[in-house]
């Protein structure tokens, strides 16, 4: 089991890892799918007064929606280097990046994986991502991905 005491912020990509990675056009441009169980575990965290900021190459309106809806104010979309965001990110929260966990699913994510003390993906990354990351979860992105890795944060199973 990976000790995730020490990490402070979990920094999310959400293409993949928030949503199952589709894109759904809708009358008023692109529609974005997000789990339910995500966002009750992403509330848990924040419960707990532990960071979670949302980190995209794209920035689209239904991201900050839902971070709105959750309550996150950490927000780096729109930027296509993850690593230097990351670093951002934990400035910002004055933390080392040995004490974020990046949760990623594409190539584009991997310089920001390698840098944070932690890196996950779901169990539907690229293999490239799975081969790096210390934690590779039973569930896919979009589909309770994210829930699996706020409860190991938080000391939970899945179940409980």
């Amino acid at each position: 089991m990976i000790d995730l005491s020490g990490t402070r912020l979990l920094a999310l990509d959400v293409d993949g890892v928030l949503t199952d990675g589709g894109l759904y056009y809708g009358p008023d441009g692109v529609v974005l799918r997000f789990s339910a169980e995500d966002g009750a575990g992403l509330v848990a965290l924040r419960e707990m007064d532990y960071s979670v900021a949302l980190v995209s190459f794209r920035d689209f309106p239904a991201a900050r929606r839902r971070a709105a809806d959750l309550g996150i104010d950490l927000l780096c979309l729109g930027s296509a280097d993850k690593e230097s965001a990351l670093r951002k990110l934990c400035g910002l929260l004055s933390i080392s990046c040995g004490q974020a966990l990046f949760m990623g699913d594409g190539l584009m994510d991997l310089p920001a994986i390698r840098t944070a003390g932690i890196g996950a993906c779901p169990c539907d990354a690229h293999p490239e991502v799975r081969a790096v990351c210390d934690i590779v979860t039973s569930r896919p992105g979009g589909r309770g991905a994210v829930r699996e890795v706020a409860d190991m944060i938080l000391g939970r199973t899945q179940d409980g």
